[in-house]
């Protein structure tokens, strides 16, 4: 994505951007970017039509519109639970049910990077044209994963589908900053996480019902009515840009080789694990020099990231989707198999986590609103929670263990996600101008993205590489020969009653992996305090005070 959108310095602003005028209190005020877009000598053509756009709607239309947005959520937060519940029975039927992990790690690359072009597109284009182009995105992922007939077919579909889903809820949200003011944008954030309360419950009772009375490919063909009867069915041309395909492709071919490495002849020694490992350093080598001394308009915004607070915003983002993702990956599977527990009850325990976030968005928007505060709500209200969630994690991630201990975890981990992403947003948002916040959320996107991405590719690796190796292990001599085809298929795999010596060894296997999953998670735990102490203390309520609003018009 470019770099910068030709906006010119306020005339209040240093030659470092930091704004000169009288400062409130603690210095919480005077090292932030003026909000006010007013000297901009070029706006683009996108960021002209919504401001003018908000101009002119009444309040009425503000509220139809937050009303249809949040629809769009509905559906897509219900489409992601059933999708994500059928995944461990959609590679199983290929039996290639260690594959789960690899099929999403490009998926995830793709849905951050995609968010880059997304903000050139609405800001150039408009809001309405980048969201059909999501919609359309969505609508064919899905229909390629409804028609698959092979694990390869499906993760690509799936990329596709997940880059439109991405930039659905990506789009959604620049919307709903365009027709808010600052210190009320994160009570409309947090309304619009809601729809996950009904959705996990929803969800996972559909995607039960699709799997017993139907198959996986109607739950797909399903949806792809249903959402395209919330959105808008046209697709649009996607604009290609070399940056963009460098990322892809670079981070794609770095991870992959985590969780492929399993299924490879010679292991890491592979030729092509090697080769794919290279490929990625190089590629992703050439996209910084790419963007630095060859690319006409750059795709990346670095200039953002020379901010201490919207470095700590992404770092902070990109670390919390390492530790998660390193744990959550196989985690629907973990408690189908070793909990005994069904698609519904373990899309339930699954989705806790969701569903105290979605919970806990509200609040946090409340209190922004009134405090106007977000550094030390995330520093106090989010790290002993992310702590206890995945900390005792390494205790309670054992057979044997209740599955109340692990919806506990969830919801500790829930309530400091959801403390963590929101503060994360506003603070980025606080440290641009309105012409630039959807560059600097696309730059935030994508580090979760590719911290998403990494974390699935840790996971991957660890299951790919000691899962087979225990289940030989502990399976009993005269079973052995099927470890193969046990550890291929999670059908097979729930096909041995508890308590019998099968079932018990694959438990076990289940339980070692698992337990070396949680403590990786833990110790990305840190990294993420640090990106914390990286923020600045901006007092949102006052910077508005002093700055006038950031969003124009008839706007919340």
């Amino acid at each position: 994505m470019a770099s910068a959108n030709p906006v010119s310095s306020s005339p209040a602003a240093s030659h470092d951007g930091v704004v000169e005028k009288q400062p409130i209190s603690d210095d919480r005020i005077g090292e932030v970017p003026e909000s006010d877009d007013a000297g901009s000598t070029h706006k683009q053509e996108g960021v002209r039509q919504v401001e003018a756009i908000v101009t002119v709607w009444s309040k009425q239309v503000l509220i139809v519109m937050f009303i249809l947005l949040y629809l769009v959520s509905f559906i897509d937060a219900l489409l992601s639970v059933v999708q994500a519940s059928l995944i461990p029975y959609v590679t199983s039927s290929f039996k290639e049910h260690g594959l789960l992990a690899t099929t999403s790690i490009v998926a995830t690359i793709v849905g951050g990077v995609i968010t880059l072009p997304i903000a050139k597109i609405i800001d150039i284009w408009g809001r309405a044209e980048g969201f059909v182009v999501m919609v359309g995105l969505a609508v064919l992922g899905l229909i390629l994963k409804a028609a698959c007939q092979n694990v390869e077919t499906y993760a690509a579909g799936h990329t596709i589908y997940w880059a439109g889903h991405i930039g659905i809820g990506y789009i959604i949200n620049i919307m709903l900053a365009d027709m808010t003011t600052l210190k009320n944008r994160m009570i409309l954030f947090g309304i619009n996480s809601t729809p996950t309360i009904a959705s996990v419950f929803a969800g996972s009772v559909i995607a039960q019902l699709f799997y017993e009375r139907s198959t996986f490919r109607w739950a797909f063909g399903a949806f792809i009515i249903i959402l395209v009867a919330f959105c808008i069915p046209v697709a649009m041309v996607f604009i290609w840009i070399v940056g963009m395909l460098l990322t892809i492709f670079g981070f794609s071919l770095l991870l992959l080789p985590f969780s492929l490495s399993g299924y490879a002849p010679h292991g890491w020694a592979t030729g092509y694990i090697i080769a794919m490992i290279v490929l990625g350093v190089v590629l992703l080598v050439a996209f910084v020099f790419w963007e630095k001394y060859v690319a006409p308009v750059q795709y990346f915004p670095f200039k953002f990231l020379k901010d201490r607070t919207i470095l700590g915003a992404c770092g902070l983002y990109g670390f919390l989707f390492i530790s998660i993702y390193c744990w959550d990956t196989y985690y629907q599977s973990y408690l189908q198999v070793v909990n005994n527990e069904d698609i519904t009850i373990s899309g339930y325990v699954l989705n806790t986590f969701s569903l105290t976030a979605a919970f806990v968005a509200p609040f946090v928007g409340l209190y922004t609103r009134y405090t106007g505060e977000y550094k030390w709500l995330a520093i106090i209200g989010g790290i002993p929670f992310a702590t206890l969630g995945t900390v005792l994690l390494i205790h309670f991630r054992t057979p044997g263990t209740h599955v109340g201990y692990l919806v506990m975890c969830q919801l500790f981990n829930g309530i400091s996600s959801e403390i963590w992403t929101l503060a994360a947003q506003l603070a980025i948002m606080a440290s641009v101008t309105h012409q630039e916040i959807a560059a600097a959320l696309a730059l935030w996107s994508l580090f979760g993205s590719i911290g998403a991405s990494i974390g699935i590719a840790v996971a991957g690796a660890l299951w790919t590489n000691i899962l087979p190796v225990k289940l030989y292990e502990f399976l009993p001599d005269d079973a052995k020969d099927q470890a193969i085809a046990i550890y291929s298929d999670i059908t097979v795999q729930l096909s041995y009653p508890i308590g019998s010596p099968i079932r018990d060894a694959i438990i076990a296997a289940y339980g070692d992996v698992q337990r070396k999953m949680v403590i990786a998670g833990s110790a990305f735990l840190p990294v993420c305090l640090i990106c914390l102490l990286l923020w600045k203390n901006i007092n949102v309520k006052k910077l508005e005070e002093i700055n006038g609003k950031q969003s124009k018009g008839n706007v919340f």
